[in-house]
């Protein structure tokens, strides 16, 4: 699908009680905070908004309970990323895909304020021309995506024909691909394995958050095992396989559980850090992102039909910060 064929992006919105009586654009900036307050502006300016099926382009409105916002998104203009020379950690490549050990604090395409140094800028850089037009100009060769502070393995399309393939793969054939994740969790799960299943989707109290949500949200599942726990209780080395792929699904399902991923700036706490002895304290302030890791990606080739196994190294923070906790279980 080219950049002229993608349909418009359509956001909803309900007004709760604490809106009442609020500015339209003060509500709707933190209804969607991925969306900039002056790009929500230039939208209602130009049409896109509707209240209660009306358009709406006042932004000084005040906003009633029970308000029905829609904010209709055009397609992205087309966008020329551009090729940038940096070094990837390929763990399997042939003429159709690539996976690759992405690192922490990589942002995998480019977007308002990463519009350079993205997996996608160094896709292009290795990949050439192959690459041009396979899931948008502004995601060329994406199938699926890691949070920008997860590292680990993912999987690059080079043509179309694997693009298709892999797409529908993680979307619809989950019995045919393998995602293990290594993550470090605070406490000790109980039961010791199992699965969590809950729909998640925008938390209503913290629109920058995920949640698990009883009557909305899509439907979400992880199975988790535990690998090691720490003498004293106080963390565990979880392995979860994803059954499903929701934004922030593991660290939202372990912290729905009680098990809050280590160092996770959005969903945990270091609230038991000082129990820890200097040294572990020291590598817990400095670990500034949440402890997971896409350890193994699985699946079956789109061409050949083979299966497909790779394993992405631990990068050595996190491998630090896992042998520092006497969590180390035999990964590397």
């Amino acid at each position: 699908m080219t950049d002229c064929d993608q349909m418009p992006e359509e956001l909803s919105y309900i007004a709760t009680a604490d809106d009442e009586g609020a500015r339209l654009d003060k509500v709707l900036a933190t209804a969607w905070p991925e969306q900039s307050r002056s790009r929500i502006k230039s939208l209602i300016e130009d049409g896109h908004l509707s209240l209660n099926g009306t358009v709406a382009r006042k932004m000084s409105a005040k906003v009633k309970q029970g308000d029905v916002f829609s904010l209709v998104i055009p397609p992205a203009e087309a966008a020329e990323p551009v090729a940038e020379d940096i070094k990837l950690d390929i763990l399997y490549e042939d003429d159709d895909l690539l996976v690759i050990n992405k690192p922490a604090g990589m942002v995998v395409h480019p977007a308002a304020g990463n519009e350079s140094g993205t997996l996608v800028n160094a896709l292009l850089a290795h990949c050439g021309d192959s690459l041009s037009g396979i899931g948008g100009v502004k995601r060329p060769g994406i199938v699926h995506r890691l949070d920008k502070d997860t590292s680990g393995a993912m999987v690059v399309a080079k043509n179309d024909m694997a693009h298709r393939a892999l797409s529908t793969l993680f979307s619809e054939d989950k019995e045919n691909i393998d995602r293990a994740y290594l993550a470090v969790v605070w406490g000790v799960p109980k039961p010791l394995e199992g699965d969590i299943e809950g729909n998640i989707g925008r938390s209503p109290r913290n629109r920058k958050k995920m949640a698990v949500l009883e009557n909305a949200g899509k439907y979400a599942l992880t199975h988790y095992k535990t690998l090691k726990i720490r003498d004293d209780s106080l963390a565990s080395l979880v392995e979860c396989r994803l059954a499903t792929g929701r934004t922030h699904q593991i660290r939202v399902h372990m912290t729905h559980i009680g098990h809050s991923l280590v160092c996770d700036p959005v969903y945990g706490r270091n609230k038991n850090s000082q129990k820890c002895n200097f040294k572990t304290q020291e590598l817990l302030n400095a670990f500034n992102k949440q402890a997971l890791h896409a350890r193994t990606l699985g699946f079956v080739h789109p061409r050949t039909g083979k299966y497909i196994s790779t394993t992405a190294p631990l990068p050595d923070d996190l491998k630090d910060l896992i042998e520092s906790l006497n969590l180390s279980h035999g990964v590397g």
